[in-house]
């Protein structure tokens, strides 16, 4: 009975300590995540401005346009820019994108041959490497709060790609932000950049018709690329909000199941010193019951 107490005793603190590893984890990744919706806010600005930006062009001028990142071509190959995180400890995260993305390469009947797989962060890397599919790029190591400089570089290599005819569309996929205690997974058509349904956001804004100078395509090839960075760096915001979000509540459930474990064991510990106790005083009763 000793052994067993002195187990139930180890286990106790084994636990707690596991509770206090995650609780602290809870608190980094609630952090992480207070500051990154702060620096998103403030890119939202700018992000919905070069929106604008680009639709009073496109509309303008979309005729005028060509070989930018506007331009259609057959699409023979599909590439996924998939946004994943490098570590695990995040509950369904992963689990849920990485299964979406198959479920929709199964909808759209593409093989492996006809897909390229862009991978940010090393679990969807790895994922797709298992599965036999051309992970043609992959970035690890994305910061807690991605610079936008950290996005240039992938940018560069998702267009150089694509004007190499790499693949001939791509699409960003990522778990998007809905609350503290909410994602969902989504899937954007990044290239080449659609402006059919694009309008400005912001209420009396600009009208189309006007002269520019230089040409609408010289303004394009600037603006256009910075658009792009703007859509993939907006993804990995709003991916690594809902990656601290996850963080955040899986640490919290396994606090709480920590505590459930304790509770548990200081209820079984305390029954068998109980018993413990009672099988001594029995014993040292029937003792004196010999000896008169």
């Amino acid at each position: 009975m000793a052994a067993s107490l002195q187990d139930i005793q180890r286990r106790i603190a084994s636990t707690k300590k596991t509770r206090q590893i995650t609780s602290a984890m809870q608190m980094v990744s609630t952090a992480k995540l207070s500051q990154i919706q702060r620096h998103g806010g403030s890119y939202t600005t700018y992000a919905n401005a070069l929106h604008d930006v680009v639709a009073h062009l496109a509309n303008a001028h979309i005729n005028n346009v060509s070989g930018t990142l506007l331009e259609q071509r057959d699409v023979k190959k599909v590439g996924f820019l998939v946004i994943s995180s490098d570590r695990g400890l995040v509950g369904g995260y992963n689990s849920t994108l990485l299964k979406g993305m198959m479920a929709v390469i199964e909808e759209r009947q593409l093989t492996p041959d006809q897909v390229v797989i862009l991978a940010v962060g090393g679990n969807a890397s790895d994922f797709f490497k298992k599965r036999g599919f051309n992970v043609a790029y992959e970035y690890r190591g994305v910061s807690d709060v991605p610079t936008f400089n950290e996005v240039r570089e992938i940018v560069k290599t998702v267009t150089t790609m694509y004007d190499n005819e790499v693949f001939d569309e791509l699409s960003v996929a990522y778990q998007h932000f809905v609350s503290r205690i909410q994602n969902d997974l989504r899937l954007e058509k990044m290239l080449p950049v659609t402006t059919d349904d694009m309008e400005p956001t912001e209420e009396g804004g600009l009208k189309a018709d006007y002269e520019m100078d230089p040409s609408p395509e010289q303004i394009l090839g600037v603006v256009l690329p910075q658009y792009a960075e703007s859509l993939v760096y907006g993804a990995i915001l709003d991916a690594k909000t809902a990656e601290h979000a996850a963080s955040a509540n899986a640490m919290s459930s396994a606090t709480d199941n920590a505590k459930e474990v304790i509770n548990t064991l200081e209820l079984q510990f305390n029954r068998a010193r109980q018993s413990a106790i009672t099988t001594e005083i029995t014993e040292i009763t029937g003792g004196m019951a010999a000896l008169d």
